[in-house]
């Protein structure tokens, strides 16, 4: 992998962006909201950060994408600069042919089919522009709305993750 430029993906309905620090606001939301947070196995002191934290992780996430190590969107309604919620492909392997998928989006926006969108669009990138083979997805078990959206978008479940029993694995294959 070899981003020289950040990819900026439009769909029907959104624009997934470079996140910026501007962004802080929205970003220090989505790590920190509870509902959203609910099957997410952060850091206990996650509650606790601010936005000069927040600030230091947008920083981190962009250099990991000038360092080829993961490329993080910021998902924007096309007609909005806010974003409603992030995506990003990471835990490349070694050759770049497999990587991680995450995601999160605001409350307000889920059960809208922005996430399908916003996958969609990702999966054809890695597959088409990144070259990759295989995108994984691990989500907590009783996350079922994640479940529901992997099987839907062509993810097959795996099986329970191997070294956390608390996580399921789905997966897509570039066919």
């Amino acid at each position: 992998m070899n981003i020289t430029t950040f990819p900026i993906i439009e769909t029907e309905r959104l624009t997934l962006r470079k996140i910026e620090e501007s962004d802080s606001n929205a970003i220090l939301f989505l790590l920190s909201d509870k509902t959203i947070n609910k099957f997410s196995k952060r850091p206990e002191d996650r509650g606790k950060i601010n936005i000069s934290d927040t600030i230091k992780h947008i920083q981190k996430i962009n250099k990991e994408t000038e360092n080829n190590q993961s490329i993080a969107w910021g998902i924007a309604l096309k007609d909005s600069k806010g974003i409603i919620g992030t995506i990003c492909l990471w835990n490349f392997s070694e050759n770049y042919k497999n990587a991680e998928i995450g995601y999160n989006l605001k409350p307000t926006f889920q059960r809208k089919g922005f996430m399908s969108e916003a996958l969609n669009a990702v999966i054809e990138f890695g597959f088409a522009e990144l070259k990759i083979a295989r995108i994984v997805a691990y989500t907590h078990n009783q996350n079922e709305r994640s479940k529901k959206l992997l099987a839907r978008n062509g993810f097959d479940f795996i099986g329970r993750r191997e070294d956390d029993d608390s996580d399921v694995v789905f997966e897509i294959r570039n066919s």
